[in-house]
């Protein structure tokens, strides 16, 4: 028998494409998991009910909670209501918190990307910024949505890696520039949550969990695009892979 592929599961968006939902995950997400961490991409899709945690950590060895045009739901860490016209995916929140939460416990290898970043702080307890251009002191961390995809995803300020956490230890750099296309972002840092890197206004923008299980490491930037061009997304990719394989192993 030939031996069982590594599987890294990534969460859906649930999105109405006419009169009917999908479930959906954006391909560069997908293409990362697959040429950058040598995994096997698996699907899973939000529904409701939700499968169950146990389900889903029983077939899979890493997890990967992707950035979305949509918002985790404030009332899942007691903000104000949502501006009309915010999108929501109460749906994707239903399945992504306590699959996070489970992996976590169960030292399942976590990688979490702009939304799934902001879950990962929602999931333990932290707090969120709806609008992070309206708090004093803080850049517009948005992109120019009318700006060709290439501009929207340049690096456009520089992201400065502190001492203690994952990232640290994944990449020699202490300061490289990042992409930025987010409203939303931490405001109080979950208590069991390290700030690996920060931007020039003091927003926190990478995360790792000290006294985790396992891997569990989170970036608000996007190092899935064009992942293979810059040496932290090559690194970071790597890193999340490795760790899958070493809990697949450890399974086995």
């Amino acid at each position: 028998m030939p031996p069982r592929p590594i599987l890294a599961g990534i969460p859906c968006d649930r999105r109405v494409v006419g009169p009917h939902p999908f479930h959906m995950v954006g391909e560069k997400y997908i293409t990362a998991i697959r040429d950058g961490s040598g995994l096997l991409p698996l699907l899973i899709p939000v529904l409701d009910p939700a499968i169950s945690p146990a389900d889903i950590l029983a077939s899979v060895d890493g997890l990967l909670f992707t950035g979305s045009p949509s918002n985790v739901s404030p009332s899942r860490y007691g903000g104000p209501a949502p501006r009309e016209g915010v999108l929501q995916d109460e749906a994707r929140d239903e399945t992504t918190l306590p699959l996070l939460a489970a992996a976590i416990e169960a030292g399942v290898p976590t990688l979490c990307v702009c939304r799934g970043f902001q879950e990962l702080n929602v999931a333990l307890g932290g707090t969120l910024y709806q609008h992070i251009q309206e708090i004093p002191g803080r850049f517009d961390h948005r992109e120019d949505k009318h700006a060709a995809i290439e501009v929207q995803y340049a690096p456009v300020h520089a992201m400065h890696v502190q001492d203690g956490g994952l990232l640290a230890d994944m990449i020699p750099e202490r300061s490289f520039q990042v992409n930025s296309l987010h409203s939303q972002g931490i405001d109080r840092l979950a208590a069991s949550l390290h700030a690996d890197a920060i931007a020039p206004d003091g927003q926190i923008e990478a995360v790792s969990m000290p006294r985790a299980k396992g891997f569990v490491f989170g970036v608000q930037w996007h190092p899935e695009w064009q992942w293979a061009a810059n040496p932290v997304s090559r690194a970071i990719f790597a890193a999340f892979g490795e760790a899958a394989r070493q809990y697949a192993k450890g399974r086995a």
